[in-house]
């Protein structure tokens, strides 16, 4: 250091062992790394129920005890995500968010037990004022045991009220190692806890400086910087709304809103509350008897004396506190800002800064982990203890799950991605039953975008993905990742072949059942009978159509061998059991399906000879659009799309099955199929399958009484976009989808222009996040006209997918005069 010649001729810290520090006076000191709830995720409620699990924490302290807890905050920058199947959007992405620059938090709080006799510090003596320090007594053996017992009971209460996590640190984690910084060097040096640890040069003297880092020194230590009033949070007008108030951390502005590197030190001391009590009688008396000199002195004893007043008449806890900033940079050019920062940030909460100068050393050395004790007390104040904890930093950063498990969002402060995993993790811990998903947006909220993003993570976890679409969402992923997509066009209409059977498969039950099912939705009305007979009729015929196929390997397996099976064989085999036609009537079966034979006006529909196998095939889209009102080619292609789902859904066992109805609910509902949505999304979770409906207008959903209780009843996870549009008769958008006012609260504050999407796990865990894509990703996603177009047209002239966004990504940035881009 420059102000001494040896570090170990002063260091505060005698000795680290069993996880607790003892310091040269023989103070005691055990610290936690704690885990905060993440930012933006509390209500007004919880705000006030976590803070009066602090109250009842710190009460359990011992006398003499000192909490101080230490946020740190040291700007990082993202490095992208190891271990992801590498392809193309995959390593776009991780080119776009790389070098983000994102600010870490880690959360530290010491518990110190102040030894007996020990001198109360201040601003003229401190233990760095001594050239040597040696411990005055031995640590009494009954004290640390009773220590730690009222450590535990704090640490109870704390773990209990549900909103942190506290760790108790080992000798290593305060200590640090050869490869990794630990507590104390993390504050001394100013480094992050993940990285190598370093000595530094640390200046004292006339300025603050550690290394090549100037630090400068903000406190709240006097009761005229203080805000006039303090809660447990604060309105953060950025995402309030004139019918909801968005609350925040009463200090969080001096935290994760505190844009620079900072350690925010937070100190309650408890001391001595009668002593307390005493000592401010006797200043009360002493303002009394001067009261008649000064006005100044007759305010203090009024003051004073409703102090005590509320101490005695409300049973308050009397403490001491005092709350620093210390933030720092290497350039000496930035002080001027940060100090414009750390001004601009205490008077969001009503405060004052103050800067440091003379004083700056001392509290600085009292920070270091252990050394509370050592702390000048002319430098805090007195408060209850429910105003000192106002003040303490309540929030952390947005976690992360395994990026293999997880979905990619941005969190909304930094826009550093985040990983969050929508279906296994919340069903282990009991937040959801099922994995239906409801995603609800207006048209340009983003929501086929974010679906898209969700359909292309699920596919390259391995998921099977069936997608029923109205409008074309889908279409440029599904060209990229290479499935099926069926659509209808009048020079390539859409095309089916459900009597075709993948090599090695035979003919089940679920399978006759489905094309039985077909059969008489082409041949009967809805107001047509069904009769028994006709019903085994058709099972033979199936049955002895693929008896014929086994024995005539040669014939292909489609509608129109069946149809010429049926003619001949099946008409034989009819005469020769004697059936009778009003048993089944063949004649009239063949007339009515003639239309879809050979020749016939649909003779596309059930004859494809490609895109046959469907069970293997991961990524398959329908989309309906044009034949949403056919009478005909839609009741035959929902079917189909059903049978194909349920097929993946029992024969794939152990994979993810993903169907996602975009829109064509609406449709698929009006055909009768609502039965089959409610079906599968109270069943499909037990075969590891995952129902989605997307939906613009929520109103549509709530119309249908059946849609309603299977879908909304059975979505556990639901997606919503920017529903600023609905803020007058949002109540009743509320009131059917089970949100509580926290929800409500979440949901208005979404904000399109940033592309964020509120994200609501079983009514328990509520969060908006960020869909920031890379270029690459929007590109495969947009939904845009004329930026569709445009991509297919680079597609083709490049020859794939990936090559067309690539080459139409270079044009856009170097602004060339292609024609095609020209049309952006």
């Amino acid at each position: 250091m420059a102000i001494f010649s040896s570090a170990e001729q002063v260091f505060p810290i005698f000795k680290v062992e069993h996880g607790c520090m003892v310091s040269m006076y023989g103070d005691l000191t055990i610290a936690y790394e704690l885990s905060l709830p993440e930012i933006f995720t509390l209500s007004e409620d919880d705000y006030e129920t976590y803070h009066q699990a602090w109250i009842k924490a710190v009460r359990l302290l011992p006398r003499n005890c000192i909490l101080h807890k230490q946020d740190i905050f040291v700007r990082k920058t993202y490095q992208g995500e190891q271990g992801l199947p590498a392809n193309f959007l995959t390593e776009a992405a991780n080119r776009h968010f790389s070098g983000r620059s994102f600010p870490g938090h880690t959360c530290y709080l010491m518990l110190t037990q102040k030894a007996a006799d020990r001198k109360q510090a201040s601003t003229a003596f401190s233990g760095i004022m001594r050239k040597n320090i040696s411990p005055k007594q031995v640590t009494d053996e009954r004290m640390l045991p009773e220590f730690l017992e009222k450590a535990g009971q704090f640490e109870r209460i704390l773990s209990d009220s549900g909103f942190l996590r506290l760790e108790r640190l080992n000798d290593e984690q305060i200590t640090g190692t050869r490869l990794k910084a630990g507590l104390l060097e993390q504050y001394c040096f100013l480094t992050g806890p993940d990285e190598k640890p370093i000595i530094k040069d640390v200046h004292l003297k006339d300025r603050l400086q550690i290394g090549d880092q100037h630090a400068l020194l903000f406190t709240l230590a006097d009761a005229e910087d203080l805000p006039g009033l303090c809660g447990s949070r604060i309105n953060y007008d950025k995402y309030g709304t004139d019918k909801t108030k968005f609350p925040v951390g009463f200090a969080t502005q001096l935290n994760l809103l505190l844009d620079c590197n900072h350690i925010y030190n937070q100190y309650l001391f408890t001391g001595d509350p009668a002593k307390t009590l005493k000592q401010l009688e006797a200043r009360k008396l002493r303002l009394q008897s001067l009261s008649a000199y000064s006005r100044e002195n007759a305010i203090g004893r009024d003051a004073t004396d409703a102090f005590l007043n509320e101490a005695i008449g409300q049973q308050r806890l009397p403490v001491r506190a005092h709350f620093n900033v210390l933030a720092w940079t290497d350039s000496k050019a930035e002080l001027q800002d940060i100090k414009n920062r750390v001004g601009s940030s205490m008077a969001q909460i009503g405060a004052s800064s103050r800067l440091e100068s003379d004083g700056a050393a001392q509290i600085w050395w009292a920070g270091i982990p252990g050394n509370a004790a050592d702390f000048p007390m002319n430098d805090t104040f007195d408060t209850f203890l429910e105003q000192g904890t106002c003040f303490l930093n309540l929030e952390s950063n947005y976690r992360s799950d395994p990026p293999d498990q997880g979905i990619r969002f941005c969190d909304r402060l930094s826009s550093k991605p985040v990983f969050i995993d929508l279906f296994d993790a919340p069903r282990k811990a009991g937040i959801t039953s099922n994995m239906g998903m409801l995603v609800c947006g207006t048209s340009g909220g983003g929501k086929s975008m974010t679906v898209n993003h969700i359909l292309r993570t699920l596919y390259d976890q391995g998921a099977h993905c069936v997608t029923v679409d109205i409008g074309g969402s889908y279409k440029g992923l599904c060209s990229l990742v290479g499935g099926y997509y069926f659509t209808y066009e009048e020079d390539h209409p859409i095309r089916f072949n459900p009597f075709h059977l993948p090599e090695g498969q035979l003919l089940d039950t679920e399978k006759k059942e489905t094309l039985k099912a077909l059969l008489v939705t082409l041949w009967k009305q809805e107001n047509e009978s069904f009769i028994r007979s006709e019903y085994v009729a058709l099972s033979n015929a199936l049955q002895g159509y693929y008896q014929y196929l086994q024995q005539h390997p040669d014939i292909f397996a489609c509608f129109d061998t069946f149809y010429d099976y049926l003619e001949s064989g099946y008409r034989k085999t009819l005469r020769d059991q004697n059936v009778k036609d009003k048993d089944f009537d063949i004649d009239n079966f063949l007339y009515v399906l003639r239309p879809y034979y050979r020749g016939g006006e649909f003779d596309y529909l059930l004859n494809a000879s490609e895109n046959l196998n469907l069970l293997e095939q991961r990524f398959v889209v329908i989309e309906l659009d044009s034949i949403k009102d056919h009478p005909i080619l839609f009741p035959v292609a929902t079917l189909l799309t059903m049978e194909m789902f349920l097929s993946k859904m029992r024969k794939l066992k152990g994979i993810r099955k993903v169907l996602t109805i975009d829109e064509a609910w609406k449709a698929i509902a009006n055909s009768g199929m609502a039965g089959f949505i409610q079906y599968a999304f109270k069943t499909m979770r037990k075969f590891n399958g995952i129902p989605n409906v997307v939906t613009q207008e929520l109103d549509d959903l709530i119309s249908s009484p059946i849609i309603k209780d299977a879908i909304i009843n059975n979505a556990h996870i639901k997606i919503l976009m920017d529903m600023r549009g609905f803020i007058n008769k949002f109540d009743k958008l509320q009131d059917v989808l089970g949100m509580p006012d926290k929800g409500k609260t979440q949901v208005l504050s979404v904000n399109k222009d940033n592309r964020e999407v509120y994200i609501d796990l079983g009514g328990q865990v509520m969060k908006v996040f960020k869909n920031e894509l890379s270029p690459e990703e929007y590109w495969a996603y947009t939904t845009e006209g004329r930026e569709r177009v445009l991509v297919e047209e680079y597609a083709q002239k490049y020859g794939s997918v990936e090559k067309g966004i690539e080459a139409l990504l270079k044009d856009l940035k170097n602004n060339s005069l292609n024609p095609i881009t020209q049309q952006l």
